[in-house]
């Protein structure tokens, strides 16, 4: 949990914030909301978290 991610389908990029039942939950970097992923494989690592300066 905690790392930024760009999801491919969506076009997005957001941290993940949980796994439900198989399903990636993630959130805006910036601002409010959030939107689910059901195939992780369409998740590219933009910055782990232990190397984001604001997590």
């Amino acid at each position: 949990m905690g790392d930024l991610v760009h999801d491919e389908d969506a076009d997005r990029t957001g941290i993940l914030s949980d796994v439900r039942k198989g399903v990636y939950v993630l959130r805006p970097d910036i601002g409010p909301g959030e939107w689910f992923c059901d195939a992780p494989d369409r998740l590219t690592l933009v910055v782990p978290r232990e190397e984001r300066r604001d997590g």
